[in-house]
């Protein structure tokens, strides 16, 4: 490419994949133009979109409100796209909406996406990017999809944020041959997993990656409240 011939934002975008999500591991060449396809500054809040490509989560304050949710790293976005092993006829969950922008690169890789998000402020925010954006193949539903969402078995189902232990049920949701991506643990040891279903009853887990992101709202960390 030739960054003498491209826009400022497009230097940066081309910036963000190679020097900080493909030497993350990231090879998988749809997921790099799924990076390039979606245009990340326009899921940003407004004030922040001078950061859209900068490696830091991005704070979700939407109309001046603070929602205490962040965008993760974009090199995480990517890492945990790559990981779902996504084929173009795969349904697909997405457990906590955000800005939509996740969702939004699932979107590119997959036939159908579902997401979820336990805030209506962000819900909403999500899905006015995604219609802006003309994303037709995502749907935005509002709940608290920690332990499951529905009866619908998945081809895939990515949680944004993390968990202490894997549920049970969400588990139970992949079709056979499906994928689980989640981070589980709590701060500051937290490990990317992929959990595939074989079978009726076998699952296979395959550590990814360490990392450390915010805890998934609605998630249980103890039986006691703090």
């Amino acid at each position: 490419m030739n960054a003498t011939a491209i826009s400022d934002i497009e230097r940066a975008r081309f910036n963000m994949v190679e020097q900080q999500v493909r030497p993350w591991d990231v090879s998988d060449e749809r997921v790099l133009q799924a990076l390039f396809d979606v245009p990340r500054e326009r899921f940003v809040p407004a004030p922040m979109q001078g950061l859209a490509f900068s490696d830091i989560e991005l704070p979700l304050i939407i109309n001046s409100v603070d929602t205490r949710e962040t965008m993760l790293h974009p090199k995480v976005e990517a890492r945990l796209t790559q990981e779902l092993q996504l084929k173009p006829t795969d349904c697909v969950l997405e457990i906590g909406t955000g800005s939509g922008y996740q969702a939004a690169l699932l979107a590119r890789l997959a036939q159908q996406v579902t997401t979820v998000e336990i805030d209506s402020r962000l819900a909403a925010f999500g899905a006015e990017n995604l219609a802006r954006n003309q994303v037709q193949n995502v749907t935005v539903e509002t709940g608290d999809a920690c332990s499951g969402w529905g009866n619908t078995e998945y081809d895939a189902i990515l949680v944004t944020g993390s968990v202490p232990a894997v549920p049970d049920a969400l588990k139970y949701q992949l079709r056979v041959g499906g994928r689980l991506v989640i981070v589980v643990g709590q701060a500051p040891v937290m490990t990317a997993v992929r959990i595939t279903r074989n079978s009726a009853a076998s699952f296979e887990t395959t550590p990814l990656f360490d990392t450390l992101i915010k805890p998934l709202r609605g998630a249980t960390v103890s039986q006691f409240k703090f």
